[in-house]
């Protein structure tokens, strides 16, 4: 779970090595197939949704803090 600015920062950080990751992976697919050591496309995939997801409770909650403009 994100609680500060730098858990946001941190979990950005993993989704970018993720992504850089899956994009390694998918250049390298006849080299490793499906089943093999390691992270899978789909398992990485889910990764990064699962760190999107947390990103976006985050923003919700800072929203939710700031005050009212108005």
């Amino acid at each position: 779970m994100i609680a500060s600015a730098a858990d946001y920062r941190k979990a950005e950080e993993e989704i970018r090595s993720l992504e850089g990751r899956l994009q390694r992976l998918q250049r390298l697919q006849e080299e490793h197939p499906i089943g093999s050591k390691g992270f899978t496309k789909a398992g990485i995939r889910k990764l990064i949704a699962r760190l999107h997801e947390e990103l976006a409770i985050y923003e919700g909650s800072e929203e939710a803090r700031q005050p009212n403009p108005n």
